[in-house]
């Protein structure tokens, strides 16, 4: 009898319509979802980035493999804008408490003014080490002003109304879940950006993001700040 009912409840669920269930993009991971041989979806190179204001040889490529030596504070950039698309990428740092992030929407007068080192303005997607954190607060300094998880939030004169939970400051998006992983292992990120809205999946779970994007058009960049880093696997598809 409970087999017979077991069976019946399992065929019941089967065939419920996809909007009364648990939305699947927020449980399958990513990778299983998006390949390089998907409708759309294309790899990025060296040839579609160009330095903005860092050295010579503080981003090097190896294929998909670009390293990154933290040295100077800077970005590089891709050579178009971009306005509505998704991100597929892998990160990891390789020293504790490693800073870096993904600039998304720069606008091109924020990069063109970095004639020395700094950051420019655009919508951040945080790429920390979970030391990072550890180091903060070890002069008894307390930590409630960012997480490891995947902050996002607006730099400069950029502005975003983010989701919760949101930072003290109202500016950043916190992660609703913790699922970086630490230095010298690999993170995967997913970045949807459509009609100024950003979200970001960490390791295959959606975590944080914000709408009302200002601006929503610009340019995508990789930051340097002050730790070697290295991204591999950058795939992008841009949408309408």
């Amino acid at each position: 009898m409970n087999g017979t009912i077991t069976t019946l409840v399992l065929l019941v669920a089967l065939a419920l319509p996809a909007s009364t269930q648990e939305p699947s993009v927020r449980t399958t991971p990513p990778e299983a979802r998006i390949s390089a041989e998907a409708p759309g979806w294309r790899p990025l190179t060296e040839s579609d980035f160009e330095n903005v204001n860092c050295h010579a040889d503080t981003w090097t490529w190896e294929g998909d493999l670009i390293r990154c030596t933290g040295d100077p504070i800077g970005v590089t950039r891709m050579r178009r804008p971009l306005t509505n698309f998704e991100l597929s990428c892998e990160w990891r740092h390789l020293r504790s408490a490693g800073n870096s992030g993904i600039f998304i929407w720069s606008p091109l007068e924020s990069l063109d003014r970095l004639d020395g080192p700094g950051l420019p303005e655009g919508i951040e997607i945080q790429v920390l080490d979970l030391g990072y954190k550890e180091a903060y607060e070890r002069d008894g300094r307390t930590a409630d002003w960012f997480t490891c998880h995947g902050d996002v939030f607006p730099v400069g004169a950029s502005t975003m109304k983010p989701f919760p939970p949101v930072s003290p400051n109202g500016r950043r998006s916190f992660p609703t879940e913790r699922h970086s992983r630490g230095v010298g292992q690999w993170n995967h990120y997913y970045v949807r950006a459509i009609n100024g809205e950003v979200r970001l999946w960490v390791n295959g779970r959606e975590v944080s993001g914000g709408s009302e994007c200002s601006p929503r058009t610009g340019y995508l960049a990789l930051e340097s700040e002050g730790s070697p880093v290295e991204f591999r696997g950058l795939r992008i598809r841009e949408l309408p």
